[in-house]
């Protein structure tokens, strides 16, 4: 499994953006929104170092509010700067995601 922790960590940011993007949502909800598509080994001791460092950049924000069950919840939202990195994120992503596929498949090349 660290293998794949390694493997996520250069993506993980566009994961977290995107889900962001979709909804307002906060970290223990982000984690099990994460685990949904079958993230599962992502904890939330990796994900909220993600948020504090995204939002550092300025890329999400965030605010508290009242919580129908229990103490006020830190909710994030993505920023226009955090939209215009994600577009980025997710365009570099097309940009080696199928080469990498057909290497994988041994599609692509005549050997």
């Amino acid at each position: 499994m660290a293998k794949r922790t390694q493997l996520l960590k250069g993506i993980i940011d566009a994961c977290i953006l995107k889900i962001i993007s979709r909804e307002v949502i906060y970290g223990y909800e982000l984690s099990q929104r994460l685990q949904q598509y079958g993230l599962d080994n992502i904890s939330e001791g990796t994900i909220y170092p993600v948020l504090l460092r995204l939002q550092k950049n300025d890329l999400i924000y965030s605010e508290y509010r009242k919580s129908d069950l229990g103490p006020k919840r830190k909710y994030y939202f993505i920023t226009s700067k955090g939209e215009e990195e994600l577009e980025q994120m997710v365009h570099e992503w097309q940009q080696i995601h199928e080469p990498i596929q057909n290497i994988l498949k041994g599609d692509g090349v005549n050997e």
